[in-house]
């Protein structure tokens, strides 16, 4: 029996067109450019709009090829990030189509940018690689802020002032779920 082989494409939507407002936000730009996706968006709507690409870009043929294997396998609004599931053989065809969608296929979608982030042959790489990611997102923002010595970003996230040096990167060991500190007890105690 022969196994059927799919490729998962962890895909992230990113709004590079700043929306102009009267007012100045002290929102950091990368949480700008990944901010979230609208509620509306659903993974069937998701799902026709890339298939529509696909039959624009390769028609017949194209729509034929991926129509059995393509699902929308994770969707998360909030992150803008979905895993979309699609037969080995045409993954490329998919990548393509997403490459040249413009906006979120919604009614009166914003423009947008669909950015293939990895191809995986199991969904268990693309969802720990669509965590690693989200996580050094909060760490970039949290950055930002600082530089910016802004607190709002602080504020949002129930702390009460700026972080020290030490502090920022204990917590980026903490997100790549090293805990240097432990690692240099242990070699202490063997030392002495």
């Amino acid at each position: 029996m022969v196994r059927v082989k799919n490729r998962y494409l962890l895909v992230n939507v990113l709004y590079p067109e700043i929306e102009k407002s009267g007012s100045k936000t002290s929102v950091p730009d990368v949480v700008t450019f990944h901010q979230p996706t609208t509620n509306a968006l659903k993974p069937q709507a998701l799902l026709r709009g890339i298939k529509a690409e696909v039959a624009e870009l390769f028609g017949d043929y194209g729509s034929g090829a991926i129509s059995e294997s393509i699902a929308i396998k994770y969707l998360s609004p909030a992150t803008s990030t979905f895993i979309l599931r699609v037969s080995r053989a045409h993954y490329r065809i998919a990548w393509a189509a997403l490459s040249f969608m413009k906006s979120v296929p919604v009614k009166n979608g914003k423009n947008c940018v669909f950015r293939v982030v990895r191809v995986s042959g199991t969904i268990r790489k693309a969802e720990e690689e669509a965590i690693r990611r989200a996580k050094e997102l909060v760490v970039r923002a949290r950055r930002e802020m600082e530089e910016k010595g802004d607190s709002t970003l602080d504020n949002i996230f129930g702390r009460g002032g700026k972080n020290t040096e030490a502090e920022s990167s204990k917590d980026v060991l903490m997100v790549d779920g090293n805990d240097s500190e432990d690692e240099d007890e242990d070699m202490s105690d063997g030392d002495g």
